[in-house]
C-alpha cells in the first residue's frame, strides 16, 4: 500500500523567495521518499533593503504580498495539505520585519515564521544527508545564503557543532562584512575541525548548485578545491554582463556567485577539505522533513 502526502515549504531568503512542493511517498516497511514536485523561485532581494537601509521597502512589501498570493494559489492547485513559511536573516534584521510578516498574513493568509540562525542551521542539518554522510567520516556542512552562512560539523553521523555567521553573498556584495567576521569564521572552523584528520565539505545553496551544474558532473561526485578555485578565477575575470550573456546566469545570481565561491573556498582551505559534495538540498527541503517528522 502506497500513500502520497503533499507538503510545501516557503523559504524567504535574503536573495530570493522559494516555494517547494514535495510529494512524500509512504510505503509500509520502507523509509518515506521525498520527491520534488515543483520549485518556484522569485528574485526579490530583501537583503538589499534589510542590510543597507535597515527596513524592507514598500515596493518589496508589495512584491512579497503578490508572490505569497501566487504561492497560496499554487499550493491550492497542488492540493498541499501542510505547509510552513520561514524567513531568515533579511527579515530577522529589518526593523519592520515583524510588521511585514503581519501584512503578508493579512493579505495572503500565509503565516511567516522568522527564524534565528541557530534554528536555520538545525533545519538545514535535518535534511536527508544519511545517504551522503558515512558514519566513519567527518563532514563540514556549509549553507551559504544571502545574509548568513550556516556551518555544521558532522562526525560519526551526528552533529558535533553548529554555528551561523553574518556573512552572506548579499552582504558581501554591499561590502558589509567586516574582516573580523572572516577571522571569527576561520577560528571557529579550525577549532572544531582540529580533532579530525580528514574533513570533507558538503555545500548547499543556489550558488554552489549552479557551480556544480556548470561542472557537468554526476550528482554523487564531488567538486575538487582546484575546480572551485579555477571557476572562481574564471567568473571573476568576466564582467557582470558577460556572466549573464555568455553563461546564461540569472541577473540576481550573476553578481553574487563569486562571493559564494569565496566562502566555500575559505571553508575548504580552513578545514583542509579537498572535496565538496553538492546534494540538491536546502532550507526548503529541511522544512518539509522537519514538518513530516514533527521537529518543527
Amino acid at each position: 500500500m502506497i500513500t502520497i502526502k503533499k507538503y510545501a515549504a516557503i523559504d524567504i531568503g535574503s536573495n530570493a523567495m522559494r516555494l517547494l512542493v514535495s510529494n512524500i511517498v509512504e510505503q509500509e516497511g520502507k523509509e518515506p521518499q521525498f520527491n520534488k514536485s515543483s520549485l518556484v523561485r522569485v528574485p526579490i532581494r530583501l537583503g538589499q533593503d534589510a542590510f543597507t537601509v535597515g527596513e524592507i521597502t514598500d515596493e518589496n512589501i508589495e512584491r512579497m504580498v503578490d508572490a505569497m498570493k501566487a504561492y497560496k494559489l499554487l499550493m491550492k492547485v497542488h492540493k498541499v495539505e501542510k505547509y510552513m513559511a520561514c524567513a531568515t536573516s533579511a527579515m530577522r534584521e529589518a526593523f519592520n520585519g515583524k510588521e511585514v510578516a503581519d501584512i503578508i498574513e493579512q493579505e495572503s493568509g500565509i503565516k511567516i515564521d522568522i527564524i534565528d540562525g541557530k534554528k536555520e542551521a538545525a533545519i538545514i542539518a535535518s535534511t536527508d544527508l544519511h545517504h551522503l554522510v558515512k558514519t566513519d567520516q567527518t563532514y563540514l556542512y556549509v549553507d551559504v545564503g544571502g545574509g548568513s552562512t550556516e556551518f555544521s560539523l558532522f562526525s560519526n553521523g551526528k552533529i558535533v557543532a553548529s554555528k551561523s555567521f553574518k556573512n552572506g553573498t548579499v552582504r558581501l556584495l554591499n561590502n558589509m562584512v567586516n574582516e573580523v567576521v572572516w577571522i571569527e569564521i576561520e577560528k571557529w572552523i579550525k577549532t572544531v575541525t582540529a580533532p579530525y584528520e580528514t574533513i570533507t565539505l558538503i555545500g548547499s545553496g543556489g550558488n554552489i548548485n549552479k557551480l556544480f551544474k556548470m561542472s557537468g558532473k554526476q550528482q554523487e561526485k564531488p567538486l575538487s578545491y582546484f575546480y572551485v578555485n579555477s571557476q572562481y578565477q574564471f567568473l571573476n575575470g568576466l564582467t557582470y554582463e558577460q556572466r549573464i550573456a555568455e553563461l546564461g546566469l540569472n541577473p540576481d545570481r550573476a553578481d553574487v556567485i563569486i562571493y559564494a565561491a569565496r566562502i566555500y573556498l575559505n571553508a575548504m582551505k580552513w578545514s583542509g577539505a579537498r572535496n565538496i559534495y553538492v546534494p540538491k538540498i536546502g532550507l526548503s527541503d529541511g522544512i518539509v522533513k522537519a514538518m513530516y517528522y514533527d521537529k518543527i
